[in-house]
Order: structure tokens, then sequence, then C-alpha cells
């Protein structure tokens, strides 16, 4: 599993701290990794480059998936259960990484993130304020181009996604979390309407909305941008409790089919 930093500002090691995935994997046998961010004014994610929205263009993004091949290859990890959440620009950077590397992540979860491609700009490190005031809107056809154009003729399985938002957010603004739902409800050929409403979940205020097996969004009522991180939610929605060196398990991986 890939953890990709935490809220704005804080490091690796920060992460680390105020993230139980480490405690969680010694008690079921999975490895996290904590990647620090090279940008010291803030220690946010490159999300904007060409090079990061590229699959193996470089950047942010192809740092972090070296990382991860280097993992899989010194511990024999298995490569069809590799999994990466964020929050903030962690999320924004887990967004990138299932849109640009589906060949790599099985799925994704994004704490009060944006959708892929929408801080796109001139290189590194670049604050796009429209779209973390939510002015940047588009069709789910439009924001589902990005993603296929990240990776020009792929045709495998996509990793499943969960994003999750405050509609308190006054950083990365809530209509974010709409322009999210249309790109992976579009990426995945969903419905615009959820098939699934359910209230109340995981915390009292919060609404889960399925839209296909591929897909959910959570909406998270009058929780700013600092949205409490829920494990128990993640570890269940990646099936990391499940023991793949079991014989006969069926956890969930890349070779699960929607």
């Amino acid at each position: 599993m890939t953890s990709t930093g935490s809220p704005d500002q804080l490091s690796a090691q920060d992460a680390y701290r105020g993230r139980n995935y480490a405690a969680l994997g010694d008690q079921y046998s999975f490895i996290s990794i904590y990647p620090d961010s090279p940008n010291l004014a803030d220690k946010c994610w490159d999300v904007s480059s060409n090079a990061s929205l590229t699959h193996n263009g470089g950047g942010d993004a192809l740092g972090i998936v070296s990382m991860v091949k280097w993992t899989l290859s010194e511990y024999q990890a298995d490569p069809n259960r590799v999994f990466v959440t964020g929050t903030s620009s962690g999320a924004m950077m887990t967004n990138v990484l299932v849109g640009s590397y589906p060949d790599v992540f099985a799925a994704g979860s994004a704490w009060a993130g944006v959708p892929f491609g929408c801080f796109a700009g001139d290189g590194f490190a670049v604050w796009n304020d429209p779209c973390a005031k939510g002015e940047v809107v588009k069709t789910g056809e439009e924001w589902a181009s990005l993603v296929e154009n990240a990776y020009p003729g792929y045709t495998g399985y996509r990793p499943k996604i969960q994003v999750l938002h405050g509609d308190a957010d006054n950083v990365l603004y809530p209509q974010n979390f709409q322009e999210e739902i249309k790109q992976w409800t579009s990426v995945f050929g969903y419905g615009e309407k959820p098939e699934s409403t359910t209230l109340d979940t995981p915390l009292p205020g919060w609404t889960r909305y399925r839209f296909g097996p591929g897909f959910e969004a959570y909406s998270a009522t009058g929780v700013t941008h600092d949205i409490p991180n829920q494990s128990n939610l993640v570890m269940e929605y990646f099936d990391l409790a499940c023991d793949s060196s079991a014989e006969g398990s069926n956890c969930f991986s890349r070779k699960t089919e929607w």
C-alpha cells in the first residue's frame, strides 16, 4: 500500500505518525510506503506537470511508482495488491496515480482532493486557484478524456477508487467533489445517479454514494478541509485484512473483474 502524503505542509514522517497503517500492516502483513514530497515550500506533490500526468512521463508520480516497484521487488510483494491513499495534496496525487498508472494500482482512496488533471499547468509546483475554488467545471466526457490521454491506448484494468470530501471545505472547494464524480463515473461508464445512497456512514452526517463496483463517493456534512481519515474504511475498501497467502483466498486485487 502506498500512502501519499497528508494535509499540506506535513512530511512523510508526519504522515507516518498521524496514520496507523504501519501498525495495521504489522497486524495484517502488508507494507506501507510513505513518500516525501521534494517540494520544500509546502510539501505538496507535483500534480500539475505534464510529466506527472503522463504514464512513464516522469515527475513525482513516476518517482512514487519507482518506489512501489522497488518495494515489490525487494520484498517479493504482490504486484496485484498495490493501493494508494492520501489527503489533500496526497488525495490529488491519488487521483493522478490511479489515472496515470492503472497498470500499477489496484485501487485508490482520495480524501479532500481534486479530479485528475484539474491542477494541470506549466511545470512543477503550480497552484491552480480556479481549480482549488471549484471554478474548473467540465463534462464527464471531458474529465474522462484527461485520464484516457494520460495512457493512450490503454484498455486494461482500471483501478477502483473512492473519493471523500467535506461540504465545508474552503481550501479545495466542494465543487471538486462533484467534478471527481463526473470524471470517474465517465471513466467507468456509470450513470450520473448513484446505484445506492447510504446515510451516516462511516460517521454521522457522512453520506456514501455508490455508482458501481469501481467507484464510490462520500460527502461529509459540515466537515472542512481537515477531513478526519478513517483507516477502517480504507482497510475495508482495499480488503487489506484479507490473507492473500492463504490457500484458496479471494482477496481483492487487480485480477478482480468488475
